[in-house]
């Protein structure tokens, strides 16, 4: 079924880029200055960070938090339908084009945002994270389309290492230029922070022309029908149908799901955790983040290495299992260098189970079917859900109980729960053979 024109070193290598193009986005913007600028510029004369967005009265930092929620949830719901769409149409690098213009538009646009525009700034950053989200949709599905099943996990990690040197390059020299501006000749201090977002996103969108040129189009060469809209719903249920029936495809993303939870909600907030619970100034938090991500170029090639060696279960169960440990080590962390050592084995792992948990999730896709992004809006909603639930109990349980440590602590309660649904997941070596799983 497949073309073996699209399995050469060339697709394989503009592929990965894509990785180095965007994860721009993810750190600079999500991660890092973005969030700092955007603290600075609406926190108010008073320091109250009480902001007003479209006539509602609300902390500056929850208004930052619901915006990402909120462009989660969007990708989440329309993810699947437009995945749907792509299969059915062949039109799969269209959309993957899309979300990536989208989102690589959105972050040139907050040079503009200084605080004085909130919503203007507030909707772009949403855009951002769904042009993002819904780009990385496609790109993943891609994986079983340009690679056979003994290179998804080497392909998959160099994504991943590409992306986090990549990211590391850019935020390094937009460090500097805000560290040192009179270096640039600016004399404006609001205007190095803007012109980083400005170079993230041309960074985004002049990269993925590799990708964009040398991907195939339609690998399949499936005919654009008219009532191709149609045809994605009806993509949607047979895939989901097909999901529910193969059992250890569903007990994967269960896994998947519960240990995603405390994965993402560590990405997105081990920053806050050192601001507030250790007191670590910007330079110190900004030095543990760039730990993490060199550290996971590493990993990602590390733990493809034990799946080769033991298989993707035994490599999985090892990194859940010492996701756990960091959850349990952040309760009785005091100390910077205590924290940059958690940082390092949270990169470690880090990268790791995202490029396995992707080549595995690979791997159970049926060999026969030709609705690769279908199958991967599934995987891709099972993240974003998790992100939103697991970022929202980490707040709630602070709330609750007054001390973000607790929060840290119970995140080991969902890579559990992980583990014991991924001890039940039986990991072909082979791939699966659709027919004997329904």
């Amino acid at each position: 079924m497949q073309i073996a024109s699209v399995r050469t070193k060339k697709v394989q290598n503009a592929w990965a880029m894509y990785d180095w193009a965007n994860s721009v986005y993810s750190l600079v913007i999500t991660s890092t200055i973005f969030p700092v600028y955007y603290n600075s510029v609406t926190k108010g004369i008073d320091g109250s960070g009480i902001v007003d967005f479209f006539g509602f009265k609300m902390i500056n930092t929850v208004l930052y938090s619901y915006s990402i929620s909120f462009s989660f949830l969007i990708i989440a719901l329309i993810s699947p339908l437009l995945s749907g769409i792509a299969d059915a149409s062949g039109k799969k690098l269209q959309f993957m084009k899309f979300f990536a213009y989208l989102g690589s538009l959105a972050c040139i646009a907050l040079f503009f945002f200084d605080g004085s525009n909130l919503e203007f700034g507030i909707i772009c950053s949403i855009l951002a994270s769904i042009g993002y989200a819904g780009s990385i949709v496609f790109y993943n599905a891609y994986l079983p389309e340009i690679s056979i099943q003994s290179e998804y996990d080497h392909l998959s990690a160099k994504g991943f290492a590409l992306g986090y040197i990549g990211s590391v390059i850019l935020l390094i020299f937009n460090l500097v230029m805000i560290t040192f501006p009179e270096w640039f000749g600016l004399s404006d201090e609001s205007f190095a922070p803007r012109f980083s977002f400005l170079i993230t996103g041309i960074w985004w969108a002049g990269f993925s022309q590799i990708p964009f040129r040398i991907l195939p189009k339609n690998v399949f060469n499936k005919k654009i029908k008219k009532e191709f809209l149609a045809k994605g719903y009806q993509e949607i249920r047979k895939v989901f149908n097909e999901i529910r029936q193969i059992k250890v495809m569903s007990r994967f993303l269960a896994s998947f799901f519960f240990y995603s939870m405390g994965v993402q909600t560590v990405m997105y907030l081990a920053a806050t955790f050192g601001d507030k619970e250790l007191g670590l100034p910007g330079d110190q938090l900004i030095i543990t983040i760039l730990i993490i991500q060199i550290v996971a170029i590493f990993g990602s090639f590390l733990f493809a290495f034990i799946s080769e060696r033991l298989g993707n279960k035994i490599s999985l169960v090892i990194m859940v299992f010492i996701w756990t440990g960091i959850c349990g080590a952040a309760y009785y962390v005091y100390t910077v260098y205590e924290f940059f050592a958690l940082a390092f084995v949270v990169g470690l792992v880090m990268g790791g189970i995202q490029s396995i948990s992707r080549s595995t999730f690979t791997k159970l896709i049926p060999k026969q079917t030709t609705d690769h992004a279908s199958y991967f809006s599934f995987y891709d909603v099972t993240e974003k859900i998790a992100i939103v639930l697991g970022t929202f109990s980490y707040g709630f349980i602070e709330q609750l109980t007054g001390n973000m440590r607790n929060s840290a602590l119970s995140l080991g309660i969902f890579f559990l729960v992980g583990l014991g649904f991924l001890l039940l997941v039986s990991i072909p070596k082979k791939g699966l053979e659709f027919q004997s799983e329904l």
